[in-house]
């Protein structure tokens, strides 16, 4: 069976990638900057945005410290990463990537269970 994705905490709607690109759409617009989705192998994938940049994160478990995306050529940092708590994130641009990267990186995670192979990680494993 092919691993499933979610809105975390809500295992019983499967997401195919362009529903989860148009639910990560619609939560952005309506503020939501935080959104993490899970799968059917315990895998998680949050996505933090600013409206500009977004950090991605891809945890095999909940113990796993995980990979993110990043923007080798990046420089300075930005502000404005508002997670559910409340708590107002800053990233090194370097850490983070443009929106419309991070969400082709997510659908590709949903699609194929792998990000797009052009995708820099840094793996903190």
């Amino acid at each position: 069976m092919a691993e499933t994705w979610w809105l975390d905490g809500d295992s019983a709607l499967p997401l195919s990638a362009a529903e989860a690109l148009d639910l990560l759409r619609r939560r952005i617009a309506a503020g939501l900057l935080e959104t993490w989705l899970g799968s059917s192998e315990g895998r998680a994938l949050a996505l933090v945005t600013n409206t500009e940049r977004a950090h991605v994160t891809l945890l095999d478990d909940e113990d796993d410290p995980g990979q993110h995306v990043v923007d080798p050529g990046a420089r300075g940092s930005s502000g404005g990463y508002v997670l559910a708590n409340g708590q107002w994130d800053e990233y090194p641009d370097e850490h983070t990537v443009p929106l419309a990267h991070a969400l082709r990186v997510v659908a590709g995670v949903v699609e194929a269970g792998v990000p797009p192979p052009d995708v820099p990680w840094r793996v903190e494993r």
